[in-house]
């Protein structure tokens, strides 16, 4: 065997090695949620702030967003159709995360919370996944907001 071959073999089985030790270290799930309803927050006040710049680098090159009459693919797109929200001096509405959940591999989650008018009345419901790019750092991949629900006046 070569030197370059035994050092390539060499340096194949560190790898493995670390990628198989790392995956042996429990995931502090808590730890990522807060992460995520910080990370929602933050892309919450983007809008507030009126910064689309700053809303465009919480969205994932190959994001999907659900926002209009046919799925958006792709940050552009999504920046695109979602500049006329940035456009006036006052919000068009607010957002906040009451609910976030990660998966035991600490990959992905997904946050949802009320859509406010400015006014403060709840009309939407947002729903979004996140995906961790690198420790700490969380961008949407999907995002879809749903119009809650009465249901207690649906109850006969």
């Amino acid at each position: 065997m070569t030197l370059i071959r035994r050092s390539l073999l060499g340096a194949a089985i560190a790898a493995w090695a670390l990628a198989a030790s790392a995956q042996d270290k429990p995931v502090d799930t808590q730890a990522l949620r807060q992460q995520v309803f910080a990370a929602e927050r933050a892309f919450a006040k983007t809008m507030a702030d009126r910064d689309l710049k700053a809303f465009a680098s919480f969205v994932a090159e190959d994001t999907v967003w659900f926002s209009g009459p046919t799925p958006l693919h792709g940050r552009d797109a999504v920046v695109a159709f979602w500049k006329r929200f940035f456009e006036k001096p006052q919000a068009p509405f607010s957002w906040e995360p009451d609910q976030v959940e990660v998966l035991d591999s600490g990959t992905l989650a997904h946050s949802s919370g009320p859509v406010r008018d400015p006014e403060g009345k709840v009309f939407n419901r947002f729903n979004t996944v996140w995906r961790q790019e690198s420790p700490g750092v969380w961008r949407v991949v999907f995002d879809r907001g749903d119009t809650p629900c009465d249901c207690a006046a649906k109850k006969p």
